[in-house]
């Protein structure tokens, strides 16, 4: 079988440990299934792809390329929202009403939360995967965590109130407590060091991986997450997610369990403080909670999903 997978992204797919969440899953379903399809991963489509007869198409986003390409099947992988004003923004509206597409979503709430004037021919969810780093993580002692806290998520909303509860709530009492924060690039966020939140800017997975391993929770509260990997991912290291409970993670968080939802963010201080105080036997019991749920999301598991969708 002749598959192109496509990728609207200029990321070099050369560069696998600094690849962002949705190429590196591009990567890794290319990785499987080259082992028995003929199949190339693009993120441009040069003389070759567009002469090629091919079986299966599948593009991330960006429904464009259906109106180039000669394929028999069109698979449109939906990894974020795709709102009317965006489709027409974006000049995808007509490619997506025109060609035959065959939708994946990655959560049901993307899935209910996609317009149905679409008319997609099938529309069916298949949840994003753990990348095989995470997969692979190796613990000395998963059990023994510093009095940190991260936030990981590459957007900053909700982050300002974050750090005003952390700044006046938090560190006057805490103060051996830290919050770390990846993904941001903004200069207002470097300047709380003094406050013990430390602002890495955008780091590789293994240094955010050895970050989860040594912190006690993840910050994410979930205004805009249509899936929201980095919960999963995080989770696979041992870490519950403090979140509002809102979008796609109202899917994956079970409160008390592997997370703990709030009502409010003036909830956040009550939330770091249970956690702090949990003894011994609780902490592991939460550590171990987080870690398995996070193994529904083994490659092994979701794959099968895409293997039916091929083999249909």
């Amino acid at each position: 079988m002749k598959i192109l997978l496509f990728v609207n992204t200029v990321q070099s797919f050369k560069k696998h440990n600094s690849l962002g969440g949705i190429e590196i899953l591009n990567y890794e379903l290319y990785k499987y299934l080259k082992k028995k399809h003929k199949i190339i991963l693009s993120n441009s489509l040069s003389k070759k792809i567009l002469t090629v007869n091919w079986d299966i198409v599948i593009s991330s986003n960006d429904s464009r390329i259906f109106n180039q390409v000669k394929t028999k099947r069109k698979i449109f992988w939906l990894h974020n929202k795709l709102q009317l004003e965006k489709a027409f923004r974006k000049k995808q509206f007509f490619s997506l009403i025109k060609n035959k597409i065959n939708a994946v979503f990655v959560s049901k709430y993307l899935n209910l939360n996609t317009s149905n004037i679409y008319n997609f021919t099938t529309r069916r969810v298949i949840p994003n995967f753990l990348p095989n780093e995470f997969k692979q993580i190796k613990f000395n002692n998963k059990f023994n965590r510093k009095k940190k806290f991260v936030w990981s998520v590459k957007r900053s909303k909700g982050l300002d109130e974050v750090i005003n509860i952390w700044t006046n709530k938090i560190y006057p009492f805490h103060k051996d407590v830290e919050l770390h924060i990846f993904g941001i690039t903004e200069n207002k966020y470097k300047n709380y060091i003094k406050k013990n939140i430390i602002n890495h800017g955008t780091v590789n997975r293994k240094t955010l991986i050895n970050n989860y391993k040594e912190s006690m929770g993840m910050i994410c509260l979930g205004y805009d997450e249509t899936f929201c990997l980095n919960a999963i991912e995080a989770m696979s290291s041992g870490l519950p997610i403090i979140t509002l409970g809102k979008t796609a993670l109202k899917e994956i968080i079970i409160n008390n369990y592997n997370g703990f939802k709030i009502n409010s963010l003036q909830n956040l201080y009550s939330v770091i403080n249970k956690i702090l105080s949990l003894k011994k036997n609780k902490r592991n019991r939460l550590i171990n909670n987080c870690i398995a749920y996070s193994k529904k999301y083994d490659f092994e598991i979701i794959k099968k999903k895409w293997d039916f969708i091929f083999n249909i």
